[in-house]
């Protein structure tokens, strides 16, 4: 922790009780304001870990509108601040009310400076903590699944399967879309396998033109070719004891394709225009975003080679299909770091924003939202990155549904409609189907309103 003293802000409108808190506090640094614009300003500047503020503010003093406006944005400006609020004596009531608007506690009138010291330093208190457990959290986030961001339970079961099969020397594949952080994995791979005092060498197969493809791969002897002045080695060869990885092995060409198989099966390499059978110790792990099944069956990849190559393989899901608040969670984890690097400081995402990436489809996956999202940063000129920020639709959010009651019923219409198609139309079947009571699932029919013109018929005749 810093040794500066910590930053308590004031937001009280009568100068003679802000002096008092003042004189009270002076083992923090004191900032004061008097009114919500004042407030909002000092905590951009200085970003105080704890709050202090009467709900009664100017030009609202008798009333609380005034007050409560200004912790919400106190807490959309800074989610991770402690708001204290002081109410009048007795008005327990909307203290409450602010309680349940993120205010981390409340104190009441008449002004009792040992009670709230005490309020303050519990607060300073589990601010700290919540900053070690960041501060922990980052320091996890640099472990071999750095980048990886598991949330959805997708995400989860990727990482189990990297975790189980690091250790092993078992071939892997890696399947997803472009931008889906393949890459990420395979370095997890090998930096949680007893080859992580080894090198990790990636070589992209579409990235490289076939006819320079091959002496990459194994390497060349003086000679072989014109340009040929010396003996070198291939990516296999600077592998040995580590890891190989092969990205987009699904472009790789027929006949390397062959010599690639060769090498999986007995572990040797030979250079280009050479004879010496070089053997070689490295852990293979590949990467396509193509469908290798339509590629084996259009003539275009090796049954033999995929078999070879998918000991065991990992389906990486794309960005649209992780669930859980992944995309959100990935966002902030991309705009904590480039705020880092660039020397920037923002206060998050503005609601609007946070709806459009939660809804927006990313056809470019995780690498899509780092480009964006670096380039928000770089550009953005508020304390909140905005959807215009990001280059999305701000329209786009809308659809975004959190109503816990709507959620259920459009998923329980779907389960019933789901359920009498499958059991066709038979309400004895279906609820078996779906775990349910005969009963339960006619109310669910009246109550959602699921078209049942001929069930009663249908289940008479099965019956």
């Amino acid at each position: 922790m810093s040794d500066q003293p910590e930053k308590l802000l004031i937001v009280e409108d009568d100068p003679g009780l802000q002096k008092q808190l003042r004189w009270t506090f002076s083992d923090y640094e004191v900032l004061t304001a008097g009114d919500r614009e004042s407030a909002l300003a000092e905590l951009r500047r200085h970003t105080p870990a704890v709050v202090l503020q009467d709900l009664g503010l100017p030009p609202d003093e008798d009333g609380i509108s005034e007050g409560l406006a200004t912790l919400e944005q106190t807490l959309a400006l800074a989610p991770g601040t402690k708001v204290i609020v002081v109410t009048g004596h007795g008005d327990r009531e909307n203290a409450v009310r602010a309680v349940g608007l993120g205010a981390y506690d409340f104190y009441q009138k008449p002004v009792d400076t040992d009670t709230l010291q005490l309020l303050v330093s519990r607060a300073f208190h589990i601010w700290r903590l919540e900053q070690e457990n960041q501060r922990l959290l980052r320091e996890r986030s640099a472990s071999p699944l750095d980048g990886v961001v598991a949330v959805s339970d997708r995400m989860l079961q990727v990482c189990r399967m990297i975790e189980k099969v690091a250790p092993t020397s078992a071939t892997t594949l890696l399947l997803g879309e472009s931008g889906t952080g393949k890459e990420v994995l395979a370095r997890a791979i090998h930096t949680l396998s007893p080859r992580a005092k080894k090198g990790f060498v990636a070589i992209n197969c579409a990235a490289i033109p076939e006819n320079l493809l091959e002496s990459e791969l194994f390497g060349y002897e003086r000679g072989a070719f014109t340009g040929a002045t010396k003996q070198t080695p291939g990516k296999i060869e600077h592998a040995d004891g580590g890891t190989l990885f092969l990205d987009e092995l699904g472009d790789m060409p027929l006949p390397l394709q062959a010599k690639l198989l060769r090498f999986l099966q007995e572990r040797i390499v030979e250079r280009l225009g050479g004879r010496d059978e070089i053997p070689v110790d490295v852990r293979v792990v590949c990467a396509t975003n193509q469908d290798l099944q339509t590629a084996i069956s259009e003539g275009r990849f090796r049954e033999d080679l995929y078999y070879r190559i998918s000991e065991i393989t990992i389906n990486i899901p794309p960005l649209r299909e992780r669930d859980g608040g992944c995309r959100t969670l990935l966002a902030r984890t991309f705009l904590e770091r480039f705020a880092e690097q660039h020397g920037r400081r923002f206060h998050g995402f503005t609601p609007a924003a946070q709806a459009a990436i939660e809804c927006y489809r990313w056809p470019g996956n995780v690498r899509e939202m780092e480009n964006k999202i670096k380039g928000a940063v770089i550009m953005a000129d508020g304390k909140q990155i905005t959807p215009a920020d990001l280059g999305l639709d701000e329209e786009a959010g809308n659809g975004l549904e959190l109503n816990l009651r709507e959620v259920r019923r459009r998923a329980e219409t779907q389960a019933v409609r789901h359920a009498l198609t499958l059991a066709e139309g038979n309400i004895s079947r279906a609820a078996q189907l779906l775990g349910i009571t005969r009963p339960t699932l006619y109310d669910l029919v009246e109550k959602y309103g699921v078209p049942v013109d001929k069930l009663a018929e249908v289940e008479k005749a099965t019956d």
